[in-house]
């Protein structure tokens, strides 16, 4: 079986905030790539045969006995080496040179002066505007390296030891301020590293499907969808490998959106062709639930609630080993259990950090190195209706993260009705598919307000919409003043329990998308 994993990248994270976009720009040149930890040992991080390593840029200081430090072993590696920044910063020290942490730093845009462009700046012009976010500097080159390229403020901007093939820039060519930023990355990946551009939808789906045909044998599989893309591609992927040993289950945990349990099975039906079984288990997610306010808390029972589900109702079928679910990368990066020590735990997914630890099922996650946008090209692919794969993202957990404080059947009233308005209007104005992901939120405050020459003491309704590639990042959304006043209006009208409507204006970061 032909491992498209093999010949990858892998980064070593040292805490950058850009760590998961250097993941994004290698992935868009179709290449895999994975991020893991300073501690990895070298065998983790040979394991897939990698073409290169990225070392990643970071928030500390190489001269801080406390900060990350690189695995001496990797110096030793014959495969190409790219240092981003803190990145080579440790490179430079490895090498003998020295870094001084008592300097001026750089921030912001800068224009270096490119001194050979026979490798990582092939196809650049002399000068270029990049971006930079560094408070220490190399103070010289060490032996046997070679000076690229360097900073109107005369700092070390490039290095290389093209003999050991290792290469440096003390800017960030990964983010999107720095001027051909994407050439650099490319000439690493395919001038300098000779990977080959394999990470494709084809090749993924045909991966996979050998993958699970193997793990399964001949055990059925119980798969769990919601109506959203991740499930589907999950359903449909397993539906091509094992054909009718699948059985789909839709749990109704009573925090699915207005109507969205009958219509979902309907619409998976008819876009699948799969038979999904829909088990109504509102009441027993309400009982757990009842009193609970912390968020991760909230989440760990949602979790441990759906596994309690699955086990009950695969009891009714004979021979379920396996569950597979659409957990995808943000979802583990997130929950803090990815190969990097250096990542905090952002929220717990329920698919992830809120699994309970013993489960009689092995699980099935074909989609855990893919980022949102990958999984709907893999969904285009395996030849999805656009309507399904196109749908913004929906958590696991439903309006239970979207419901701030305790959940109760007459909470998650108010914020289906107020969401599908919300949700409707978006269609109505074509806005819908300008949109990465749009939804409601209710707040766990009471305004007061006047209807009707009355005053009024109702919920607070907060409306979130954001762009995004891949969900690690967001901007939120610029709604269009008719479209808010509109949104607002309907909802204040028609919802029983509401008097107040906002919207939020914070980007990811510093602010998740999710509000739990």
């Amino acid at each position: 079986m032909n491992d498209i994993k093999k010949g990858g990248v892998v980064i070593i994270d040292f805490g950058s905030q850009y760590t998961k976009l250097i993941a994004r720009r290698i992935r868009e040149n179709l290449v895999f790539s994975e991020i893991l930890s300073p501690e990895s040992e070298i065998h983790t991080i040979m394991k897939n045969s990698p073409a290169a390593i990225i070392l990643s840029g970071g928030p500390k200081s190489v001269n801080d006995k406390s900060s990350p430090s690189i695995n001496e072993a990797l110096l030793q590696v014959d495969i190409p080496i790219l240092g981003i920044c803190y990145g080579l910063q440790l490179l430079v020290q490895g090498y003998g040179g020295k870094i001084e942490s008592e300097g001026n730093g750089e921030y912001g845009f800068a224009t270096v002066d490119i001194k050979d462009k026979s490798t990582l700046f092939a196809g650049f012009d002399n000068f270029s505007k990049v971006w930079m976010s560094h408070g220490d500097r190399a103070l010289n080159v060490p032996i046997g390296w070679n000076l690229l390229a360097e900073s109107s403020n005369g700092i070390i901007a490039a290095i290389s030891n093209k003999k050991q093939n290792r290469f440096a820039t003390q800017f960030h060519p990964e983010v999107s301020h720095t001027v051909n930023g994407n050439l650099i990355i490319h000439n690493f990946l395919f001038k300098i590293a000779q990977c080959q551009p394999n990470w494709t939808p084809e090749n993924f789906i045909s991966n996979k499907i050998q993958t699970i045909r193997k793990l399964i044998g001949g055990n059925q599989v119980l798969v769990g969808v919601s109506g959203g893309v991740d499930s589907s591609v999950v359903a449909a992927l397993i539906k091509k490998a094992v054909g009718d040993r699948m059985h789909a289950v839709l749990i109704d945990h009573g925090l699915m959106r207005k109507n969205e349990a009958e219509e979902c099975s309907k619409f998976l039906k008819s876009g699948l062709s799969i038979k999904i079984n829909l088990y109504d288990e509102s009441e027993a997610f309400f009982s757990k639930l009842k009193g609970v306010t912390n968020p991760e808390k909230k989440r760990k029972i949602i979790g441990k609630q759906f596994i309690d589900s699955f086990d009950r109702i695969s009891n009714k079928q004979d021979n379920i080993k396996f569950l597979a679910q659409g957990t995808l990368y943000p979802d583990v990066i997130e929950s803090g259990v990815s190969n990097s020590n250096t990542a905090h735990v952002i929220k717990s997914h329920h698919n992830v950090g809120g699994l309970p630890k013993e489960m009689k099922f092995q699980l099935i996650e074909p989609l855990r190195e893919l980022f949102k946008d990958e999984v709907r090209l893999v969904g285009y692919e395996l030849g999805l209706d656009r309507l399904l794969v196109d749908r913004h993202p929906f958590p696991g957990p439903g309006l239970g993260v979207r419901i701030i404080g305790e959940i109760t059947p007459e909470r998650v009233k108010i914020l289906q009705n107020s969401d599908k308005i919300y949700i409707d209007i978006l269609h109505e104005d074509n806005l819908y598919n300008d949109i990465w992901q749009a939804f409601a939120i209710l707040v766990p405050v009471k305004t007061v307000g006047v209807m009707g020459d009355q005053r009024t003491y109702e919920n607070l309704i907060a409306l979130r919409a954001v762009t995004s590639e891949d969900g690690m990042t967001a901007d939120w959304f610029k709604m269009p003043n008719k479209t808010l006043q509109k949104i607002s209006s309907k909802i204040i009208n028609n919802v029983k329990g509401v008097n107040r409507v906002v919207y939020d204006i914070t980007s990811k970061p510093p602010g998740t998308i999710e509000w739990e």
